[in-house]
């Protein structure tokens, strides 16, 4: 799967190694700067109550820069993305949340394997936001795919699957 994982956006003028291995350098470098970033500036965040605090900024500009020659579904973009949706959770951006929750979960379901927490984890996520949103179609559907992975993955009788169908019952 690593093809899949590493995929490159299919141009008429396909980008060369050379530029395809600058760029996984370039993601590397800035994934590992967003790590440190995302520390620090949280902590600034929460003394100052700065408003997003640049990191989205990061994240939306390393994307443009990743996109140029990545497909979405390359590990660096899903990366990228799955760090500004934490962002956006973070201010309460619910459907900017939302738009970087859809783009994650169909590479998501690819690139794991069928019962894998992770998806359900993104299922759950999308279901929630789903519901906060008001879109209480989506919003089922998103949970019980979050449920039918996490019963496979935990066992029927976990608590996690218990609070997701109250959830539901409460809506």
């Amino acid at each position: 799967q690593d093809k899949e994982k590493l995929e490159i956006r299919k141009l008429s003028d396909p980008p060369s190694a050379e530029t395809v291995r600058d760029m996984i350098k370039y993601a590397r470098n800035v994934i590992e700067e967003f790590r440190r970033a995302k520390h620090y500036k949280y902590i600034l965040c929460l003394t100052l109550t700065l408003p997003a605090c640049e990191l989205l900024e990061i994240c939306e500009l390393s994307l443009d820069k990743m996109g140029a020659v990545f497909e979405d579904s390359n590990v660096y973009m899903l990366h990228m993305m799955y760090q500004a949706m934490g962002v956006c959770l973070y201010v309460q951006d619910w459907e900017g949340a939302l738009r970087y929750g859809q783009k994650i979960i169909r590479p998501y379901s690819k690139h794991y394997p069928s019962y894998s927490l992770n998806v359900a984890s993104m299922w759950l996520k999308l279901g929630r936001l789903y519901m906060a949103l008001e879109n209480r179609t989506a919003g089922v559907k998103a949970l019980k795919r979050a449920i039918a992975i996490m019963e496979v993955a935990h066992g029927k009788d976990h608590p996690y699957i218990s609070e997701i169908k109250k959830e539901l019952e409460d809506h």
